[in-house]
């Protein structure tokens, strides 16, 4: 009976070690975890495939946004619109042509049927973001109403929504004033190869010296965009109403009034 007794002793106290073993691995987990970055896959078709690290740190607004179109299959069937050989390709635009975005709809079900933009998260607009514009840089794509007004430097900061562009060559002139928020780790040979194609002025537009070269001929179909965030909640962003440069200009001219 007495070695019995010992046995369980031995085995309580063994038993209680590899419990606290557990709780304590388990905590130093806890303390020690950091999540996985955002992997986004976009598929285009005809030309391969495009792996890019998202950074939540960096820009925490941009990529919940980007996050819930792209999961939500707001970029499918999407094309890039805009190609500059050595700077950017461009792409987000349900229309074509780059003179929309995307609605509340598209973000959450029962959302309105109402245009939005989003905070630009920069220097200039009083957001650290450290990434600098380097070759294969994921960035969002932004209005810029300060060539009719100087006035207007807020509402062109705070102007994105949808369209973003990928980085072919580095440009520093872009710190500090658009919102980076990743960039690609697998795939970049694709993205030069969209940089190659035939590009034209935009419709409507006269080939003029200065006139920018930059729609596609054929433009290059997004087939789909998919996010994998690793089982983290990255929610949706806070959402803005966006400036009305129509009714601005009429304000101008005193039309309407």
């Amino acid at each position: 009976m007495k070695n019995f007794g010992k046995i369980i002793w031995v085995i309580a106290l063994i038993a209680t070690i590899v419990l606290i073993g557990v709780i304590g691995f388990g905590y130093y987990k806890k303390l020690t975890f950091k999540a996985e970055n955002p992997i986004v896959t976009m598929e285009v078709e005809n030309f391969g495939t495009v792996k890019m690290e998202l950074y939540p740190n960096q820009a925490p607004e941009t990529v919940s946004n980007f996050i819930a179109l792209a999961n939500r299959g707001f970029y499918d069937g999407t094309a890039f619109h805009r190609v500059v050989k050595d700077f950017m390709i461009q792409a987000g635009t349900k229309n074509g042509d780059g003179t929309t975005g995307a609605k509340i709809s598209d973000l959450k079900d029962g959302g309105a049927e109402e245009d939005y933009t989003i905070k630009g998260e920069f220097l200039s607009n009083n957001v650290t973001n450290t990434i600098k514009f380097e070759e294969g840089i994921l960035a969002m794509a932004r209005a810029d109403y300060t060539s009719y007004s100087p006035n207007l430097t807020e509402e062109s900061y705070n102007s994105g929504c949808a369209q973003f562009f990928i980085m072919t060559k580095e440009n520093p002139s872009l710190n500090g004033y658009y919102t980076a928020f990743g960039k690609v780790i697998e795939g970049l040979e694709v993205v030069h190869k969209i940089e190659e194609i035939e590009v034209k002025v935009a419709e409507g537009q006269e080939e003029t010296e200065g006139a920018e070269v930059s729609t596609p001929v054929n433009p290059p179909k997004v087939t789909s965009i998919r996010v994998e965030t690793f089982d983290v909640d990255y929610g949706l962003p806070n959402t803005l109403v966006p400036f009305d440069y129509t009714s601005w200009m009429y304000k101008q001219y005193g039309i309407g009034q």
